[in-house]
């Protein structure tokens, strides 16, 4: 956003509270494209937006209406532009759940108040479903077979394909065909709020509230629930799940007529198709965009993937999906994408084959460096050394022997130990540092190798090695 969207946000407040904003400052950005901005006043403080997408504007406008109308806890839209891009609402505050469970895992607080969100989440279902304007839905009215095929689609080609899983084109396709059919027969009749997670459902002034419905339309009721109970970084145990599942199946039974029965049908393979919709938003987000904090994610979904498949693997014929499923969960790679924060900055340093690619920096930090060892000398080329590699002694004797390799080698400390020490000062997290030769097995490892022996001991330094031919 430029100054001049800033002075469109500050007029429209002007204009509304007719008070001055003394200060705009902008929120963390978060999986979408809308922007926030805290505004402040002598007086008052609220919450500005900015989306270009107006037609997911009018969606948020519409069903925020319907459901204060109806007494939820929805934020209050103050007022909205001409051109329906700018908007002010109610600032509820910085506290999610999620940040209240992670912060407080052993808090026996945390059942009382999922109980509560599963009471108000039937509601949005039930009650909310009368009166509501489904033309204003979008980018769809109903989560039915197309809706499916996009979220299947998306699992397929920004994550299972990034992923560098093996799979049939077309008989996968045939399992998504089978698969929607089966998920279609769950109904849609319900608002499905779409993305029912943790981050979305804030604790302000000792209730709870409820935001980003806009992707709301006519859906199973099985969807919300399964997005709550396997919201990936919550970490929700088993045991916690299924005591959420029994209260909300009581709940709804004795307030709405729910059928148990008919909802645990469909409930677990719901449930998957949920996990699967956010691997491709993590994907997506994470290696394609590059916002290390959905790459986080994806260890947890991992989990909740195996787990599912362990004990309610649906009885459906999928037989390519669950053999893309096998090779997820045993992926090294993926399980290894955890970039939790440490105190101190974490270098990571690679060795790799110049055949193949140069190796992505998934923490979102641009790739570090890349030195490229090509043009030293090569014992890979001569026969006595092809079958040894950069971790064996009579390679590395044979490289320091030649002046080039040791010229090469201070040149580059001389860069990365003046990173190092920048970065250690100005408290950056991560650095990436990567050596490619030709074949990633002689000169690359050497050079990855005597780098983590140069900081290995370094203060507030946190290393992490990978040989990505080696390793395979």
């Amino acid at each position: 956003m430029n100054k001049a969207d800033l002075n469109i946000l500050s007029d429209l407040f002007f204009r509304h509270f007719d008070e001055v904003a003394l200060e705009i400052n902008k929120l963390p950005a978060s999986g979408s494209v809308r922007e926030y901005f805290r505004i402040k006043s002598d007086n008052r403080q609220v919450i500005g937006a900015f989306n270009k997408d107006v037609r997911e504007n009018n969606a948020f406008f519409s069903f925020s209406q319907h459901f204060k109308w109806l007494g939820f806890n929805v934020p209050e839209i103050y007022c909205v532009h001409d051109n329906q891009k700018y908007y002010l609402l109610e600032d509820l505050g910085d506290i999610t759940l999620y940040k209240y469970i992670t912060e407080n895992r052993d808090n026996e607080q945390i059942s009382t108040y999922y109980k509560k969100v599963v009471e108000n989440l039937a509601e949005f279902q039930f009650l909310g479903f009368n009166g509501l304007d489904f033309n204003v839905c979008y980018p769809r009215k109903v989560f039915d077979k197309q809706s499916m095929m996009w979220d299947l689609n998306y699992f397929k080609h920004y994550f299972v394909k990034l992923a560098g899983v093996v799979f049939d084109e077309q008989a996968l396709e045939n399992d998504f065909q089978t698969f929607t059919s089966f998920l279609h027969q769950a109904g849609n009749e319900n608002f499905m709020f779409r993305d029912f997670q943790s981050r979305n459902i804030m604790l302000h002034k000792n209730n709870l509230y409820y935001i980003d419905y806009q992707g709301g339309r006519k859906g199973p009721v099985q969807y919300d629930l399964a997005s709550l109970l396997f919201d990936a970084k919550a970490n929700l145990s088993s045991e916690f799940r299924n005591q959420v599942l029994d209260y909300y199946l009581e709940f709804t039974h004795k307030n709405f007529g729910l059928n148990p029965q008919i909802f645990m049908k469909f409930f677990h393979s719901v449930v998957l198709i949920r996990i699967m919709q956010a691997f491709g938003a993590y994907g997506y987000r994470g290696f394609f965009e590059r916002k290390t904090h959905f790459l986080q994610s994806i260890p947890y979904a991992l989990k909740n993937l195996e787990w599912l498949l362990t004990y309610h693997k649906p009885d459906i014929n999928l037989p390519e999906l669950f053999k893309v499923f096998e090779q997820l969960i045993v992926s090294p790679n993926l399980k290894e994408l955890n970039y939790e924060a440490k105190e101190g900055l974490t270098v990571e340093i690679i060795s790799f084959s110049y055949k193949h690619s140069i190796p992505l920096d998934n923490t979102g930090n641009g790739g570090g460096f890349v030195f490229d060892c090509r043009f030293l000398p090569n014992p890979g080329r001569l026969p006595e050394y092809a079958e040894l590699n950069g971790n064996d002694q009579r390679i590395i004797d044979y490289l320091e022997s030649k002046q080039e390799v040791i010229d090469f080698k201070n040149n580059v400390f001389a860069i990365t130990d003046s990173a190092i020490s920048n970065y250690l000062s100005r408290k950056f997290t991560h650095l990436m540092i990567s050596f490619g030769c030709t074949g990633g097995q002689h000169r690359s490892v050497y050079f990855a190798n005597k780098t983590v022996e140069r900081y290995l001991n370094t203060s507030g330094v946190n290393i992490r090695l990978k040989h990505i031919e080696l390793d395979k």
